[in-house]
């Protein structure tokens, strides 16, 4: 389509559509203080902006809950202490599968009587030094979870993933999760997403695959059903009984499976 002609161009200032702009102009050459302070309120006000608001000051953690971002790895963190009334001698050797496990390991060492192992589905070229030790000491795998766990049955007492089964397919689902319950003696913890949350940004497709897809709780209760797993009552009892009570509030949803044997 072609733009109409303009009969004449004119500077800002000279007139036209902006009755004002002559005057700022010309202020702006006798008191140039004018503009220094235009520019100062301007950065006040952006930098209030990005404090008050989901902005490049705000911390990782807070920016996810704004957006819904929100990564259920960091959440098993916070509920281990719930984890720990819920499944008492349950959580003296766990095995965390999920993307970030090494700091999930990391955080359950610290448990007086616990052990703790992770398995991480992706790769960890961009790991600290600190989670390549847990690596070289074989506390940490790298593993790809749709094939079958390079473990003996009930190797472990508790089995929590997080994350990771978001962006499994049902077709790789109908066997991981099973085999997470083949290694588990007392049973396993699921941190699964909440529909509506986001994962995997475009920048991220490469090391997950796809994208996330976050699935309703009658979904995961029906997949249960038809892949032969059973919630494990006592301890999901207890948890809720902690919830309730004001101990945690989950951000994700979490199911308490029993072991498969």
């Amino acid at each position: 389509m072609a733009r109409r002609q303009v009969g004449s161009t004119r500077r800002v200032g000279d007139g036209g559509s902006f009755p004002f702009a002559g005057a700022l102009h010309s202020k702006s050459r006798s008191s140039p203080l004018l503009s220094i302070c235009l520019v100062l309120v301007g950065a006040c006000l952006l930098i209030g902006y990005a404090y008050s608001g989901p902005g490049i000051f705000k911390s990782i953690k807070e920016v996810s809950k704004v957006t819904g971002d929100y990564s259920c790895t960091a959440e098993v963190q916070r509920a281990i202490p719930v984890l720990k009334k819920a499944y008492g001698d349950g959580m003296r050797k766990v095995l965390h599968v999920g993307p970030d496990t090494c700091s999930v390991v990391s955080s359950l060492l610290k448990e007086e009587e616990t052990e703790a192992w992770g398995v991480e589905p992706y790769d960890i070229e961009d790991a600290d030094s600190h989670c390549k030790s847990f690596v070289s000491k074989g506390l940490v795998r790298v593993a790809d979870i749709k094939f079958p766990l390079p473990y003996r049955a009930k190797s472990f007492s508790l089995v929590i993933v997080s994350d990771a089964l978001d962006y499994l397919s049902p077709k790789y689902l109908n066997k991981t999760v099973p085999e997470l319950a083949r290694v588990a003696s007392d049973g396993v913890v699921l941190f699964a997403g909440l529909p509506g949350q986001q994962r995997a940004k475009v920048a991220e497709l490469s090391k997950f695959g796809r994208p996330a897809k976050m699935r309703s709780a009658s979904w995961w209760n029906r997949f249960f059903v038809q892949t032969n797993l059973e919630e494990n009552e006592a301890p999901s009892k207890k948890f809720d009984q902690a919830v309730s009570k004001g101990l945690y509030k989950p951000a994700c949803q979490v199911f308490h499976l029993k072991p498969l044997h």
